[in-house]
């Protein structure tokens, strides 16, 4: 299954640069591209100094921060999947950094991982 994404994400990247490409033109693409790195870059920096936080004073309740490392990984997921030049890892990346969709995620992947473990 992994092999699989590893094949079929590219290909769609590329499909969809093809089509915004010859829609917008290439440079305003490119600018495109770019412009989200940099929005996500500025994202992934106040998203995770909140999370920072947040870990920081649920540990110091002595309560286990499990919630607040999930949204770290996802955070750093979705940081290399915005600088992943394309527009489908970025969708995905930004989900990764809104707060909302990460709450939505967080619970999803937590009971996919028990079924397998």
């Amino acid at each position: 299954m992994l092999l699989l994404l590893f094949i079929l994400v590219p290909l769609f990247e590329v499909y969809l640069f093809i089509e915004i490409g010859s829609a917008i033109g290439a440079l305003p693409t490119i600018l495109l591209i770019a412009l989200t790195a940099i929005i996500g870059v500025s994202m992934l920096k106040v998203q995770g100094f909140n999370t920072l936080v947040r870990y920081r004073e649920t540990a110091m309740r002595g309560i286990l921060p499990a919630f607040e490392l999930m949204e770290g990984l996802l955070l750093l997921i979705g940081g290399a999947l915005l600088l992943t030049p394309g527009f489908f890892t970025d969708a995905v990346g930004f989900l990764c950094l809104i707060p909302r969709s990460r709450k939505w995620m967080i619970p999803v992947i937590v009971s996919k991982l028990r079924r397998t473990i």
